[in-house]
Parts: C-alpha cells; structure tokens; sequence
C-alpha cells in the first residue's frame, strides 16, 4: 500500500533560512547527484521525448542553482550525444550561480528576470519544451496541476521527473553520496564562506539532521503516476503522455512523467 502524499516543508524552501544552510543543502545535493551519477538513467529517455518533441531548445522551468541542468548536460555527453539547449528560468533567479555555468558550457544559459511556471511567457516557452527536474514535488496539487494547464495550454512539450519515488528508504540510496558531498561543500564550493564551513564541519549533527529531514520529506512530497495522471485528465485528449522508471546504484529508484501534444 503506498504512503499518502505529505505537504511538509523543507528547510531550502523557508524564506527566513540563511543562504549558507540553503547553499549548502543545494550544493550538496548536485553534488550528489553527480557523483552517484543518478541522472545517468534519464540520458535515453529524455532524449526520445525531445526527439518527440521536435525540438531540442529546453526551459528549464525550476531551474533552482542550475546543478540537475549542469548534470543533464554532462550526462548527455558522456553517452556520446549532443546535450540539448537549456535556458534556466525560475521565480527567484540564481544569476551569479547561472552565470558560472555558461562560462563552464554554452549549452546553458540562464534567463536573468522571474518566471512564474504557472504563466510562462510566449516569448520564452516559443519552440521550447518544458523540463522540470528534481523540483516538482515542492509544488502543491493546485500548483502543479496550474503548471502543468499552463503547458498545455501553450502547446508545449511537458517533462517532469524525480530521482525518488514516493518511499523515505528510497533517499537511504542517495545518502552515501550525499553524505560525501555535504563533508566536501566548504571546500569544492564556489562561494567559500565561514558559514558553509561551520555548518559542514562544526555542526556536522546539525546539518544532517537538516539534509536528512529535507531528503526524507521530498520522498514523501513526490507524486504518484496516478496522481500525475488525475491532473492531467481534465486538460482534455490532445496530448500523448508517457510515464516511466529508471535506476541507479544501490537500488535507487526515479521516474519520468511526460507530455507531447498530439498533431
């Protein structure tokens, strides 16, 4: 029987959090994701969407600090194929960080002004598809069901994905990675503070507790295919959506859920 879906918060989604311990948690976790290469499953299938798509131009609609975009990219060239063109958008714009990754590759780029996922702009979304990656789940049901109207709306190709399902042991396969990454951060982050190197190493106890409580509510935030679905629905039949799994190391477990309107 599956575990009901929980809208808790996190502590990176708090406004009051400091942007040490939010930096932290976020680096740590790209960090993560890279070294456990957790988005390494997600090369095939979200290149067949594209191809579906008819387009390689991708918006990044949550697009955060830009560390899933960076290991998208990466991925994709470590199978031998040719990344798509992300432009990374978001309601809180991460310029500086945004900036630091089209230095390191043109294939990324960042869009300097707030974009709201559920009225995307038609000059942005224009021959684009839409990706939302590692993100979907901070939004509630009546948020992710306006996104996701939004696309449709616009004719625009749809993809979400998460590296978990809907099950806490599931971020248990995560954690030998994230672990790593969050003793590391003081040291390979690219904004080296006091603070950053406080919270990894002087309140160790502290600071996993709060990566522990994020990773384990996000398990508990993700939605299910059913649910996805049942928001889906009401947008009517002109749409083929797709849903899927993929796999990573120790037993992790993510899924795919996308949307191509039908010609």
């Amino acid at each position: 029987m599956s575990l009901p879906r929980l809208q808790l918060f996190e502590f990176n989604d708090l406004a009051w959090v400091g942007a040490d311990l939010r930096d932290t948690i976020i680096e740590s976790l790209s960090r993560g994701l890279r070294w456990g290469r957790t988005l390494h499953g997600l090369v095939a299938p979200l290149a067949a969407f594209l191809d579906e798509a008819g387009t390689h131009e991708v918006l990044d609609v949550c697009a955060g600090a830009g560390g899933p975009a960076q290991i998208v990219v990466e991925e994709f060239r470590r199978a031998g194929r040719e990344p798509p063109r992300l432009l990374l958008t978001d309601l809180y714009p991460r310029a500086a960080a945004w900036e630091r990754l089209a230095a390191l590759d043109g294939a990324v780029r960042g869009h300097p002004a707030s974009v709201d996922a559920t009225a995307i702009p038609p000059e942005l979304g224009r021959g684009r598809a839409r990706v939302i990656i590692n993100a979907f789940h901070h939004f509630s049901p009546t948020l992710a069901a306006r996104i996701l109207g939004d696309a449709v709306r616009s004719r625009a190709p749809i993809w979400i994905s998460e590296p978990f399902d809907r099950s806490p042991r599931m971020f248990l396969s995560f954690a030998p990675f994230g672990l790593g990454a969050l003793l590391a951060n003081p040291v390979l982050t690219p904004e080296r503070t006091l603070g950053k190197a406080v919270l990894a190493w002087g309140v160790t106890p502290l600071m996993l507790a709060i990566s522990a409580w994020d990773g384990f509510v996000s398990t508990l935030r993700v939605y299910e295919e059913s649910e996805l679905r049942a928001m889906v629905a009401p947008l009517g039949d002109g749409y083929r959506w797709t849903y899927g799994t993929y796999e990573y190391a120790f037993g992790g477990r993510g899924y795919y859920f996308h949307g191509v309107p039908i010609e």
